[in-house]
């Protein structure tokens, strides 16, 4: 299967991306990884890419879209791929319409994880990091640390990371709304899209969507 992953930020998409390419025995394309793949490889794309990045500009759709070719193109994407990050807009989605068009192939399903805007901003805002090590992850209500403040694995302080605040993501859900929930119609106008609730615990929402990919919702 041919698959884009959308949602707004904070719906799970990275875990879920995961979990589903696994289960459907495809790769999981994510843009984080191709960028960091191609920066450090230093393929002309990387190249090109951490140009703008350094200068603190947005790298332009034709690169991310040159990496996403490249990527899809690659031996264990033959039998398909699940898109997590891109496309961004409109215009991205339809480049990756006429790049899958020139292969012959065109995608299967847009999956759309749906997760009300307060809870976006719960999920996120309540995160807090350990200042010894940042893989260890608490939240404040989803699984609090016994100490308030206060790692438990290594006894690290526990903060806020400053991308994490109630109003950096909903500046973050405003851009999506504005830039990236847009690509949601455009795919609707191809019976593409399949629509599920991201609520509750991971592998619930895995199994749901399963059975909205294969039909049996």
């Amino acid at each position: 299967m041919r698959i884009v992953l959308v949602g707004p930020p904070g719906a799970g998409k990275g875990t879920q991306a995961a979990y589903l390419a696994k289960n459907l025995a495809i790769p999981h394309i994510s843009t984080g990884d191709l960028f960091r793949a191609n920066i450090s490889q230093g393929t002309e794309l990387g190249l090109r890419a951490k140009a703008f990045m350094d200068a603190g500009n947005l790298v332009p759709d034709e690169i991310t879209i040159g990496m996403a070719q490249d990527r899809m193109n690659q031996p264990d994407a033959e039998r398909g791929f699940l898109l997590d990050g891109f496309p961004r807009n409109v215009s991205q989605a339809e480049a990756l319409d006429e790049a899958l068009k020139r292969d012959g192939v065109r995608l299967d399903a847009v999956l759309d994880l749906e997760v009300p805007e307060d809870e976006v901003v719960k999920r996120i805002a309540g995160r807090r990091i350990c200042r010894k090590d940042s893989s260890h992850v608490f939240h404040v209500t989803y699984s609090p640390p016994k100490q308030e403040g206060v790692c438990d694995v290594c006894g690290g302080d526990l903060y806020q990371r400053e991308d994490d605040s109630e109003d950096t993501v909903r500046k973050r859900l405003e851009v999506y709304h504005s830039q990236t929930e847009p690509i949601i119609d455009y795919y609707k106008a191809q019976e593409l899209v399949v629509t599920i609730s991201a609520l509750g615990k991971v592998d619930e929402v895995t199994e749901r969507a399963m059975a909205a990919l294969q039909g049996d919702d």
